[in-house]
């Protein structure tokens, strides 16, 4: 091994924040033999197993930790490939894999043959804090790993200069403030992280994409009861749309399974009674899919219901133009990308991000030229998402508009024409052939560009062939209705279904 290699295998790497950003630096960089010390400001998790944690666990810092979650395929495929006693840990733990079958429908199950490539469609389905959990414990078990708990990282040790250097990060301690030094920093102190205005009040010019994704979610945690298997999955979904409001139904580890209702910013009266656990029951009692899951002789419920709000998309670039705003820092998780946590992207962005950041590092030793290459290949890789996630988002609040005063907004001819062939061509085509399923959760498990799949000339010509053929012809494909229209749910709830439209008139007149 030469000099530069040796020298790099020898660098000390500081990483504030010890959740699943955190977790995953510290998964990519300890096999290349750097010393990597995680500081977290949570206390450690307590003794005990899923079921404990979950209900003991005291995590200030991850806002998100008892909310649904889903795991996509690309995060399962880097443990599988890189950690393979992880995926071990993992299933033995309660985790469960979610093979590709699970989610074709009967008419692609007509035609089905399996396929060596549904290998890697295989997304992991839990409870957050038992995933954490379990890769905390394996984090910790690596030899060149040190992860200190109950450390609050004050600011950056900064050196000023043209381009401003972190050489390290000052910490409280029992004997007051003092500062640890370290070749790297990474933050991965996610949405809250507060360093990169520090880095810019030093001079560090960071641009920042910034957008409202409109939405509030809520999720309530439930376990079978002794002896009950899940309800069987029939042609009601356990996962929809109704424009006033989304929903989905997460299966989790022992038993356990989550439920998220997701209402739009302007839905004020519905999003204001989701936080009470009635409500909540009341409202997926009268979604089809769901009700079976939340009758009292299925399951019960185990937890309060969970409010998630503030929900912002981000795109922050370390290095316009193609130059470092910074050196000696790196950034990891939601401090440097984030999309609307509906989408469950998260923990998958964190996962690659820790891998591309390893990357980079091997490939240069120059500050510079790393952070650089770092950001170039982020671009490369995730911002195909994000830029899909960001026109979902916007097309949601759009429609969710719309759905409160539908003479405001009306979408003219081509929107029109472009609604039908995503509704009756793309959606029925997928629900209808199994290799376009097969294609399109490509881009949903982030193995590709999600638009990929419809560009292929082959593919689109087939979703043409069913958007022509007619809703008749097409008629098994159409899923029944996801849930009651939204004025018949808001009186069922005893809820007005015209203040928040007198509020949206008098906002738009």
């Amino acid at each position: 091994m030469g000099t530069r290699g040796t020298a790099q295998l020898a660098e000390k790497v500081l990483v504030i924040g010890a959740g699943m950003a955190g977790l995953w630096t510290a998964l990519a960089l300890a096999p290349t033999g750097r010393q990597v010390v995680l500081l977290e400001r949570d206390p450690p998790a307590p003794e005990g197993g899923p079921d404990e944690v979950f209900s003991d666990w005291a995590r200030r810092g991850v806002s998100q930790l008892r909310n649904s979650h889903v795991f996509r395929a690309r995060m399962r495929m880097i443990i599988r490939d890189e950690h393979p006693a992880l995926l071990r840990d993992l299933l033995d733990a309660g985790c469960r894999e979610v093979p590709f079958e699970d989610g074709l429908t009967d008419l692609h199950r007509r035609r089905f043959k399996p396929n060596p490539v549904d290998r890697d469609l295989i997304g992991l389905t839990s409870r957050r804090t038992t995933l954490e959990l379990v890769i905390r414990r394996y984090v910790e078990r690596q030899a060149n790993v040190e992860l200190r708990s109950g450390v609050l990282v004050r600011e950056l040790a900064v050196e000023a200069g043209a381009v401003p250097r972190v050489i390290g990060v000052t910490i409280d301690g029992a004997e007051g403030p003092h500062t640890l030094t370290a070749d790297l920093v990474v933050d991965a102190a996610g949405r809250i992280s507060s360093f990169v205005k520090q880095l810019t009040a030093a001079g560090a010019h960071i641009p920042e994409k910034t957008e409202d994704c409109g939405i509030l979610y809520f999720t309530r945690h439930y376990r079978l009861n002794p002896g009950v298997s899940e309800p069987p999955r029939t042609q009601a979904p356990v996962t929809g749309d109704l424009g006033y409001l989304k929903f989905g139904l997460f299966p989790g580890d022992n038993g356990c399974f989550s439920i998220s209702l997701c209402a739009p910013e302007v839905e004020g009266e519905l999003r204001k009674n989701l936080r009470d656990p009635a409500a909540f029951d009341a409202v997926c009692a009268r979604l089809p899919g769901l009700a079976p899951w939340v009758h009292a002789a299925t399951a019960a419920p185990i937890s309060r219901v969970f409010g998630m709000g503030d929900l912002r998309s981000r795109w922050r670039d370390f290095a316009p133009g193609g130059k470092a705003a910074a050196l000696g820092i790196f950034t990891v998780g939601d401090s440097l990308l984030r999309t609307n946590p509906l989408y469950g992207s998260g923990c998958s962005y964190a996962a690659v991000e820790a891998h591309l950041l390893r990357d980079a590092l091997a490939a240069s030793a120059d500050p510079a030229a790393r952070l650089v290459d770092y950001q170039r290949r982020v671009r490369m890789e995730l911002e195909p998402y994000y830029k899909f996630m960001r026109n979902a988002d916007r097309s949601a609040i759009s429609r969710a508009r719309r759905a409160l005063i539908p003479s405001v907004g009306q979408p003219n001819l081509v929107r029109r024409l472009i609604r039908s062939f995503l509704r009756d061509g793309v959606a029925i085509a997928v629900r209808s052939d199994v290799e376009l399923f097969r294609a399109m959760q490509r881009g949903v498990h982030m193995l590709e560009d999600p638009r990929a799949w419809l560009r292929r000339p082959v593919n689109f010509a087939k979703v043409l062939g069913y958007w022509a053929r007619g809703k008749r012809a097409n008629a098994a494909a159409y899923r029944p209705p996801d849930g009651p229209a939204r004025t018949e749910m808001l009186l069922g709830l005893g809820l007005s279904p015209d203040l928040d439209a007198q509020r949206l008139l008098a906002e738009v007149a």
